[in-house]
């Protein structure tokens, strides 16, 4: 996880940055009693039981295709197939994003065909369909910076009305963490908030 945060925070640091991440997201996208249901998608298959003691009581439902696109597209098959109206696809690694962006989403899909969250990497941190649409994950060039702009080329080519939510920085670089330090600082115990401190510009 987080590859390239290695080199600074080491491979262990890495990881437990994504870790406090990633609970502080599935925290704050709780829902409130009946509002939506959430899927936890996770690979590789024989992780589920770290999986569920990370997290337990969630549903997880093991990764299908060869790449983040073919992913993705599996993952909405799956929620409409379970009998979902309208699903989304968050990141983990989005500080603040929370329940009330989902909400907002999905009411977006009121009006529109697809909703998503630019990142500003260039990448997407949410994307909401009221059905499954495929064709939006073929031939990407994915974890590239011009995801987010050939998605939306791809659905001006489906005739898709979209609505782009506000713009948030999902973290990936040591710069991300920089930028995004008063929202992550308050998540770390003192040896990791330590350890991200000597390699950021106090």
């Amino acid at each position: 996880m987080k590859t390239r945060l290695i080199p600074g925070l080491g491979a262990a640091g890495a990881a437990e940055l994504y870790r406090v991440l990633a609970e502080d997201v599935v925290a704050r996208i709780r829902p409130r009693a009946r509002e939506y249901e959430r899927l936890f998608f996770f690979t590789p298959d024989d992780a589920r039981p770290e999986m569920e003691a990370w997290f337990p009581g969630e549903t997880w439902v093991a990764q299908e295709g060869t790449d983040l696109g073919a992913r993705m597209s599996a993952a909405f098959d799956e929620a409409f197939r379970r009998g979902a109206r309208r699903a989304a696809i968050i990141g983990s690694d989005v500080p603040g994003l929370s329940r009330d962006d989902v909400a907002a989403a999905f009411a977006s899909l009121d009006d529109h065909d697809l909703v998503l969250g630019p990142a500003r990497d260039g990448g997407y941190y949410l994307i909401a369909l009221e059905r499954p649409r495929p064709g939006l994950f073929r031939g990407i060039a994915w974890s590239t910076h011009s995801v987010f702009a050939a998605t939306m080329e791809r659905a001006a080519g489906l005739g898709l009305a979209v609505r782009a939510l506000e713009p948030r920085r999902d973290i990936d670089t040591l710069d991300d963490v920089r930028a995004e330090w008063e929202r992550i600082r308050p998540l770390l115990d003192d040896g990791l908030a330590e350890a991200v401190q000597r390699v950021r510009p106090c």
